[in-house]
C-alpha cells in the first residue's frame, strides 16, 4: 500500500490499477480560530459582493475556490484558506467553482468601482502594481480597463480625488494645514508646489473664497444679449451670456465670491472685442489665452469639446467615448454644465442622443442660435 498526502486528504492506494480511496484529514481547532479571526471570514459569511475581486476563499474538503459572494453552502471555517487571486488558488491545487466562476473576470463596472474605492482612501493610494495584485490582472489590463471606464488613469483619478478632498476641506473652513493632511497629502511642500494646478491660486487664497485672486471684467452688448468677459493674469477665466450686465456681474460674484473683481482696463478692450466676434461668428478659431480651472476629468472633456468641428454636433455618449470613458455620459454632461467659457469651449455642440438640444447653461435659444450660425 502507498500513502500519498494531498490537499487536506490522505489518499491510500491499495493496489495498482484500482481507484484510490480518499480519507479527509481532520483540521485542528486552531485552524478554525485563525480563520474566524480573519476579517475576510465575516465577508464570506455575509456573501459580501463588494469583497469580490479583493480575495478568494478555497475549501479543502471540496478542492474548490470561490468568490466571497458565492451562493454555495457556507463551509466550515477550519476547512477554509484565503487567496489573493485565481492563479494562486490554482497553483495550490484548487479548481474554480462552477457557480460563481471566480476564474473569470468580474463585472468590469463593479471591479472598476472597487478600484475607485481603494484609490479614494485618504491614505497613500495603492500603486498600479498593488491594484493589479488585488484584481488578479496584469498592470496593463488594470490600466486599460480603468481608463476605458473612467477616462482617466488610476494615478490621475487618485490625484483628482485628493484635490477634490483638499478643496472641499478648505471650503468647509479647515485650516490649510488641516486640509492638507485630511486630503491625504504627505507634506505641505508638495501641496504648495502644485497649488496653481490644484486651485489656480494659493491654498490660503482659495480658503478665503479667492480673496487674493484679481479678476478684471467687462460687459458688452451682442446679438445674443449681453456678454461678460473675466480675465486673470493667466487669461480669460470666464465668458458668460445673459440678458443684462447686472445679472452677469452677480453671476461672476457667485463664481468667485471673495475675489477682487475690478472693472477692466482699456487694454482689455481687444480681448472683449474678440469674444464678441466669437459670439457673432462661433465657427471662427479661438485666439484667446484661456485660464481653465477644473478637475482632471473636466479638463479632459473641455479639451475634447474644442476638437468638435464647427457646424457639427455630438451626443453626450459620443463625447464620453471620445475621452475614453464610454460609460460616463452623465459625468460628461456635468462637465459640460460646469463650463464657464461660453462659445470658447463649445459645449453648445453637444446634444442628446435622440437629437434633442437638451439643456444649455445660457439658454436653449442661444444654443440654437449658435448652432444655426455655425451651419450657415
Amino acid at each position: 500500500m502507498r500513502v500519498v498526502f494531498g490537499l487536506g486528504a490522505r489518499i491510500e492506494v491499495w493496489a495498482p490499477g484500482r481507484a484510490p480511496k480518499v480519507r479527509r484529514m481532520s483540521r485542528t481547532s486552531s485552524d478554525s480560530v485563525t480563520v474566524t479571526a480573519d476579517p475576510r471570514w465575516s465577508r464570506v459569511l455575509s456573501r459580501d459582493p463588494q469583497a469580490d475581486g479583493e480575495f478568494l476563499y478555497a475549501v479543502r474538503t471540496t478542492g474548490v475556490f470561490c468568490r466571497p459572494s458565492c451562493p454555495s453552502r457556507r463551509p466550515r471555517p477550519e476547512n477554509v484558506t484565503f487567496f489573493a487571486n485565481p492563479d494562486s488558488a490554482q497553483r495550490a491545487g484548487f479548481r474554480a467553482c462552477q457557480r460563481c466562476r471566480p476564474d473569470r473576470p468580474a463585472d468590469p463596472g463593479a471591479e472598476v468601482a472597487r478600484l475607485c474605492r481603494l484609490l479614494d482612501a485618504p491614505d497613500e493610494p495603492p500603486g498600479l502594481a498593488d491594484l493589479a495584485r488585488s484584481s488578479g490582472l496584469s498592470p496593463f489590463q488594470v490600466h486599460r480597463r480603468f481608463r476605458a471606464a473612467t477616462g482617466l488613469s488610476p494615478k490621475a483619478f487618485a490625484s483628482g480625488r485628493r484635490a477634490e478632498r483638499f478643496r472641499g476641506a478648505l471650503r468647509s473652513g479647515r485650516s490649510v494645514t488641516e486640509a492638507i493632511y485630511e486630503a491625504g497629502f504627505g507634506s505641505s511642500a508638495r501641496v504648495y508646489q502644485q497649488a496653481d494646478r490644484l486651485l489656480g491660486m494659493t491654498p490660503s487664497a482659495f480658503r478665503a473664497g479667492g480673496l487674493a485672486a484679481t479678476i478684471h471684467f467687462a460687459t458688452s452688448p451682442c446679438s445674443l444679449g449681453t456678454v461678460l468677459v473675466g480675465v486673470t493674469e493667466r487669461g480669460v477665466c470666464t465668458i458668460l451670456l445673459g440678458d443684462d450686465p447686472d445679472s452677469l456681474a452677480r453671476a461672476l460674484a457667485q463664481q468667485f465670491p471673495r475675489a477682487t473683481r475690478l472693472p477692466a482696463p482699456e487694454t482689455m478692450a481687444v480681448v472683449v472685442r474678440r469674444v464678441v466676434e466669437l459670439v457673432e461668428t462661433p465657427a471662427r478659431p479661438v485666439r484667446l489665452p484661456l485660464d481653465l480651472r477644473g478637475t482632471a476629468f473636466q479638463l479632459r472633456v473641455w479639451e475634447a469639446l474644442t476638437r468638435i468641428p464647427a457646424g457639427r454636433t455630438v451626443s453626450y455618449a459620443e463625447l464620453a467615448a471620445a475621452v475614453g470613458a464610454p460609460t460616463a455620459a452623465r459625468a460628461v454632461a456635468r462637465a459640460c454644465a460646469t463650463n464657464r467659457l461660453a462659445v470658447a469651449i463649445p459645449c453648445h455642440r453637444v446634444i442628446r442622443g435622440d437629437g434633442d438640444l437638451s439643456g444649455y447653461r445660457w439658454g436653449l435659444e442661444r444654443k440654437r442660435a449658435l448652432l444655426e450660425r455655425e451651419r450657415g
